[in-house]
């Protein structure tokens, strides 16, 4: 029986060089800090991760990197391998299968539109039945106000009671609570992420499994603290640290996800190359990092 997947995820920043490629030194010098800072799982190509300007090679080779500079095991990885095309969604989840990942975190296809809950049932069928016997384990990825295809709770219930070995987790990025704790009523089976840490503690309560948060990148020592202290019913320390973590949170959806986040690693590592983001985004402000490290309080790190 597959693994129940708990915990707190960190959907992995991507930096690159001037010329637009990875910057693997600093991809691998990343991952290794977020999970020594405490994140039980890094998920690279996620939303945070720029995931869809790159290419299938690009997401195959970074994954593999990760795991042979020895930065995270390939047990500590959930890839996102989610693509309009089925052929080269089973190819990135068979590859993250062979390789020994914890899972796979799976968008629908997103172009053609409207997509109907059968429709995606057959798209999700069909690629559960291609990797044949040695699936890796599913996360759905609900974010519809990117994608524009909800993946809704009677669809997630069906597709774990169809496959309760393999469709074992749900990432919740829609924002919206009431979604959250209809999908763990509709799918108990189901390991549900909120996209956000600042609802962890109501969505464990629930039966929540944790969260997959862009913010993860920045403050994940002090969001595993508050995982813990949910497990751990420590309700003092929770309430502690809801608020500080509530402010961080807020800094950087102010300052903008991803190009805030990348300012703020700039700054922290010195290393200009971490305010390269991918067209049709632009760079991020090199002046947002600082006034964000004073307002959330991150202190300078060593380059790496």
């Amino acid at each position: 029986m597959a693994q129940r997947l708990t915990g707190v995820i960190t959907p992995l920043l991507t930096p690159y060089n001037d010329d637009g490629t990875i910057a693997y030194d600093l991809y691998c010098a990343h991952a290794a800090l977020c999970l020594q800072d405490g994140a039980h799982y890094l998920s690279p190509f996620g939303t945070t991760s720029e995931a869809p300007s790159h290419s299938s090679r690009e997401r195959l080779q970074a994954v593999e990197t990760l795991a042979s500079s020895g930065s995270a095991r390939p047990d500590q990885m959930m890839p996102g391998t989610g693509l309009c095309s089925l052929e080269e969604t089973v190819e990135l989840c068979r590859h993250a299968s062979e390789l020994g990942c914890a899972g796979v975190m799976v968008l629908p296809p997103f172009f053609l539109k409207p997509v109907s809950d059968e429709g995606l049932y057959r798209y999700f069928s069909e690629l559960i039945e291609r990797l044949g016997s040695n699936p890796p384990s599913i996360c759905l990825y609900h974010i519809p106000q990117n994608s524009g295809v909800p993946v809704s709770p009677n669809l997630s219930a069906r597709l774990n009671a169809a496959f309760p070995e393999v469709v074992l987790a749900y990432k919740d990025s829609s924002g919206d609570s009431s979604n959250t704790r209809a999908v763990i009523e509709a799918a108990p089976g189901l390991s549900v992420f909120p996209g956000s840490e600042t609802v962890m503690s109501d969505a464990m309560a629930l039966g929540g499994a944790g969260c997959i948060s862009a913010s993860c990148n920045s403050n994940v020592a002090a969001i595993r603290r508050l995982y813990d202290a949910i497990v751990s019913k420590r309700a003092d320390e929770v309430s502690a640290l809801i608020e500080p973590i509530a402010k961080h949170r807020e800094a950087l959806r102010e300052a903008g996800l991803i190009p805030g986040l990348k300012s703020l690693k700039a700054h922290m590592t010195g290393d200009a190359r971490w305010l390269t983001l991918r067209a049709p985004m632009l760079n991020a402000d090199p002046n947002v990092g600082p006034r964000l490290a004073e307002t959330i309080g991150s202190e300078r790190q060593e380059v790496s």
